[in-house]
């Protein structure tokens, strides 16, 4: 008895520390873009960072999986994932991150699962929010809107646009989880996500061409550019992924969801360490309206995963 208990102890805190570095990986790669995006085309730069993360998870995939190439019905998750989960979301993300703090891009961002629980109950007849899901849901949006600060003297500032796109950013991912519930697929999770990666970076490539300022030789070969980008592919892209799969199975899905509720404390340590930034009355309260938007929304599913880890 005492051994299974000091086993089960050592597995939950492996798991705590797991849930913990995954959170420090994803949070701090908010400073890690505000980097980036400094002296780089931030389509573009995105881009890179996926041909670089989808080669490395594609080597992984090979070797670890037992089926690493999509055939058939993958490609329809593959071309939904890499619209929505790579290209969509990564390309407002970036352009957003040259106007708000790294703190206030983690809050917004943890709006995702509040998103994709208005678009499953839009798409989705089965999913309908009841009125206290409703209420969440909106609790959620204002938590937003605390965070952006908007006054009649602020809604063209920079600071404001970039709030709008980081929320556009959590949207096109939350659309994209909801959308791809349909699709079904056997593909393993290592390799649907490769590709997704670099088809996602195929079309953010073809969208920085379409741009204008998104040169290559606008690109600045820095070494903090160099770092940043091999931050963003090879540890919060490669590890961080590496680490979501193994937690995924160990929490499920809902439980995995609130590391997106601990990665902006990582992201305002990160910014404040990384680039001086500090952190506003206003982002902290909107994070604290939107968790709590969070746990309205999904309330009974939060109830069982505690009565389930106990």
């Amino acid at each position: 008895m005492l051994r299974h208990r000091v086993r089960v102890t050592v597995s939950r805190t492996r798991t705590v520390a797991a849930f913990l570095l995954l959170a420090a990986l994803w949070g701090s790669s908010f400073a890690a873009i505000r980097v980036g995006v400094a002296d780089a085309p931030p389509v573009l730069f995105a881009a890179l960072r996926f041909y670089l993360a989808g080669a490395a998870m594609l080597a992984y995939a090979a070797v670890t999986q037992p089926r690493w190439r999509p055939r058939g019905e993958d490609w329809r998750s593959v071309g939904v994932g890499a619209a929505l989960f790579v290209a969509a979301h990564h390309a407002f993300l970036f352009v957003g991150e040259q106007y708000v703090t790294s703190a206030v891009a983690g809050v917004v961002i943890g709006l995702d699962p509040l998103l994709a629980a208005g678009f499953a109950a839009l798409l989705l007849p089965e999913e309908r929010l009841s009125a206290v899901g409703v209420a969440g849901l909106l609790l959620g949006l204002l938590g937003t809107a605390v965070v952006a600060n908007p006054n009649s003297g602020v809604l063209l500032e920079a600071d404001f646009r970039g709030v709008v796109l980081v929320f556009l950013a959590a949207a096109a991912f939350a659309l994209g989880a909801v959308l791809t519930r349909r699709l079904r697929t056997d593909l393993p999770a290592a390799s649907m996500q490769a590709w997704m990666m670099l088809v996602g970076a195929l079309l953010l490539h073809a969208v920085s061409l379409a741009l204008p300022g998104e040169s290559p030789a606008a690109m600045a070969w820095t070494t903090e550019t160099l770092l940043a980008l091999g931050y963003l592919a090879f540890v919060a892209g490669g590890v961080g992924y590496l680490l979501y799969f193994d937690l995924l199975d160990r929490l499920g899905p809902v439980e995995i969801n609130l590391v997106g509720y601990v990665a902006p404390v990582f992201a305002a340590l990160s910014g404040w360490v990384v680039l001086g930034e500090s952190v506003a009355g206003s982002t902290v309260a909107g994070f604290v309206v939107i968790v709590a938007g969070f746990a309205l929304v999904k309330r009974r599913a939060l109830a069982d995963a505690l009565r389930n880890s106990r």
